[in-house]
């Protein structure tokens, strides 16, 4: 059970409540849960209106208002949400990876944290991008020689900052502990914490 209690959007204020209409404007209604809130990261977003709001234009401009292909996006996701351990995440775009043509052995490699087996380029220079910005914070030379060459300089603003959005959600869903949904099974043994 996720740490923040679940709002419907008739507990909202005006400003929790447009942030729920945009929210489902722009990724579909599938997100209200069964007892009427918003799964994943998304029942945070609509407890602090202000910070949602501004989440969810960015969220909504870097899945669907940039150059990049759907395909490489996703694998930018998935390999962000398997760095952290992020469940829902995980869930829900590992299917959406398959479903824009990213191999089941690639999708598997990179939930497992192994080296993927890419049949394609473009898929290992995304992959290294955001492998490098997760682990390390930056990007090699060469790295970015070849991503820059592959997007432009606006796909890198978007391939990062891609990175950077999902990091982010990475962190509201573990840190409020959000589940995936009744009946999937979690992809990782839940991690220990360190020492204070």
């Amino acid at each position: 059970m996720s740490r923040l209690p679940d709002l419907r959007r008739d507990q909202l204020t005006a400003d929790g409540q447009a942030v729920w209409d945009a929210i489902v404007g722009t990724r579909g209604s599938r997100l209200v849960t069964q007892n009427g809130a918003l799964a994943g990261p998304f029942n945070a977003f609509v407890h602090a209106p202000a910070t949602g709001r501004a989440l969810t234009e960015l969220g909504a401009t870097v899945r669907f208002g940039t150059s990049l292909e759907r395909r490489l996006t996703e694998i930018a996701i998935i390999t962000v949400g398997a760095h952290w351990h992020a469940e829902f995440e995980w869930w829900a775009h590992a299917r959406m990876a398959r479903e824009h043509g990213v191999t089941d052995a690639v999708v598997d490699a990179i939930g497992r944290g192994d080296n993927p087996p890419f049949r394609v380029g473009d898929e290992r220079t995304v992959y290294a991008v955001a492998r490098q910005l997760i682990s390390a914070g930056r990007i090699d030379d060469d790295t970015y020689a070849a991503a820059r060459e592959l997007l432009g300089e606006a796909g890198m603003v978007e391939l990062i900052t891609l990175c950077g959005y999902y990091t982010l959600i990475s962190f509201v869903l573990n840190g409020f502990d959000v589940p995936v949904p009744p009946g999937v099974t979690p992809a990782w043994d839940r991690p220990g914490l360190p020492d204070r």
